[in-house]
């Protein structure tokens, strides 16, 4: 992902889906780097996933695009839109349905549990 003199496009139809490290029922696919260790990613969960409680050193937007995901106690569906803070714990991301996210985070991942 670098800076380049052209439009670039992503297609539903052409995207590299890639796991997301070891876990399991996560996929994405990275589009930007909109600042350095930043993110602009689209991100799959498979019905039942849980992405554990974690914290971002950066502030996080995200963005539900498809389906279903239970977090910070609220039931989030298509269209639904959160901010996090930096280092603000949030979690855990429950897939009640298959889910796909759109997730804008301004630098470091951080670690989770």
């Amino acid at each position: 992902m670098t800076n380049q003199l052209q439009q670039t496009f992503d297609d539903a139809t052409s995207s590299n889906w890639k796991p997301f490290g070891e876990m399991a029922g996560v996929s994405f696919v990275p589009l930007a780097e909109p600042v350095p260790e930043g993110s602009i990613h689209r991100a799959r969960l498979s019905k039942g996933t849980v992405i554990p409680s974690h914290t971002h050193p950066v502030d996080e937007y995200v963005f539900v695009v498809s389906g279903i995901v239970e977090t910070g106690g609220r039931r989030c569906e298509t269209g639904t839109f959160w901010i996090t803070p930096a280092n603000i714990r949030q979690g855990p991301h429950v897939a009640i349905t298959d889910v796909e996210i759109l997730t804008i985070r301004l630098g470091a991942l951080g670690v989770f549990e």
